[in-house]
């Protein structure tokens, strides 16, 4: 993996295109100069126990931004949109502005504040964006454990809300709450054979 030796390169990822509830969380991390963290990787590569480790570390000797954007928000703009929205929001929530910036993918939001460019598999090949991988993860890791307390039953802890057979049982069964995804057609559904069930019922 190749590290930029400067402290003023800002590498950004995602986390949460996929699942069916939930924000989509981004991170912004610019590495200190001099040698990367040791153990830096995609976060889809690493256990939950290493990433979490790898996202105190990087906390402590990183600046770092976020971005998330709500569910509401990706159903208003859809998950590319509030995606790239969420990546804005991380860039310009750093603590400095950057220099250049290093994003995951294809796409780059619009209106940054420096000059930047798309690498597809990035997280793979650049220290700062693996970083910003990592944070993004076990951010919206952590929302959904958090979620899991306030909508209980859905098993948000577990699957943080990806579609597991799972979690597409628990929204046939109690139907959609208010993380949910309206936008995605398994919550649509959802939501639309519930309220069909409650018109038969009061009929």
């Amino acid at each position: 993996m190749h590290f930029l030796a400067t402290a003023r390169i800002a590498g950004v990822d995602e986390a949460g295109r996929g699942p069916l509830a939930g924000p989509v969380t981004a991170a912004a991390v610019i590495l200190p100069s001099g040698d990367p963290l040791p153990g830096l990787a995609d976060s889809k590569t690493l256990s939950e126990k290493r990433r979490c480790a790898l996202a105190l570390e990087i906390r402590r000797v990183a600046l770092v931004g976020i971005g998330i954007a709500e569910p509401a928000e990706i159903d208003r703009l859809n998950i590319l949109h509030a995606t790239m929205t969420a990546m804005r929001r991380a860039v310009l929530n750093l603590p400095q502005r950057p220099e250049q910036i290093l994003i995951d993918g294809n796409r780059l939001p619009e209106d940054l504040p420096a000059p930047a460019e798309a690498i597809v598999k990035g997280d793979q090949k650049i220290a700062a964006i693996s970083a910003a991988s990592i944070i993004a993860k076990t951010l919206r890791d952590q929302l959904m454990q958090e979620a899991d307390q306030r909508y209980p039953g859905y098993g948000f802890a577990g699957h943080k809300g990806y579609p597991s057979p799972a979690h597409r049982a628990a929204l046939e069964r109690l139907g959609p709450c208010p993380i949910h995804r309206f936008s995605y057609a398994p919550v649509r559904l959802a939501a639309e054979s519930r309220h069909s069930g409650d018109a038969n019922h009061c009929g």
